[in-house]
């Protein structure tokens, strides 16, 4: 008996992370090309997109979620109704990234899931910038430990923020049909090369 995973025409990616750390930067960089330096504390934001593909109208959702205030209830239902997820922390805070694993942790309860669709985005990383986290320990833990997907980011520089898009859609299995219309709208920006070390044995992103 064959196996065939059906593509959807709708998913949701949500976006996690402590605060600061530059959830809303990455989002609005992906969707609208901008960067705005100024922190701005958000509540839950949700962005949606339709992409015409192959006759087929795709919506793609984008969860932008609270890391200045503590809303467990909402977390909760944010996890539940989603399809891949983003941790979001900053290199230069290491207590940022402490707090993705109690945010992993939490998805793996709520849905009953030992290996979630997570991409772990390592935001902040640009080029001669504080370091607190090395990418090395960040890899390790998640790539090997979790298997997950990880990619380091800056939003302020526009560097791998499409790639995250990329994984995510990949993960939430949503990326043959959605591949095209994706690359095409953002055709004119340069390919940029991931930021990983050399030790990454698992780069097989190949939505384009």
């Amino acid at each position: 008996m064959s196996l065939v995973v059906k593509e959807k025409n709708h998913v949701r990616l949500v976006f996690l992370g402590a605060a600061g750390v530059g959830k809303t930067a990455l989002i609005h960089r992906f969707l609208m090309d901008t960067f705005e330096p100024k922190h701005r504390r958000t509540v839950e934001e949700l962005h949606s997109k339709e992409y015409e593909v192959s006759g087929a109208t795709i919506k793609v959702e984008i969860l932008d979620t609270s890391g200045s205030y503590s809303f467990p209830a909402m977390r909760k239902l944010s996890i539940q109704n989603s399809d891949a997820f983003a941790l979001v922390y900053a290199v230069d805070d290491a207590e940022s990234f402490e707090s993705i694993k109690s945010l992993r942790e939490e998805i793996l309860e709520v849905k009953e899931d030992k290996f979630p669709p997570i991409v772990v985005v390592g935001n902040k990383a640009e080029s001669g910038g504080e370091r607190q986290v090395p990418a090395e320990d960040a890899l390790s833990l998640v790539e090997l430990d979790w298997n997950s997907r990880f990619v380091e980011t800056s939003a302020k520089d526009n560097k791998n923020v499409l790639e995250v898009f990329r994984e995510l859609l990949q993960q939430a299995n949503l990326p043959g049909r959605l591949s095209p219309a994706l690359c095409k709208r953002r055709e004119t920006l340069p390919k940029e090369q991931a930021l990983r070390p050399p030790m990454n044995k698992t780069n097989s992103c190949s939505v384009c």
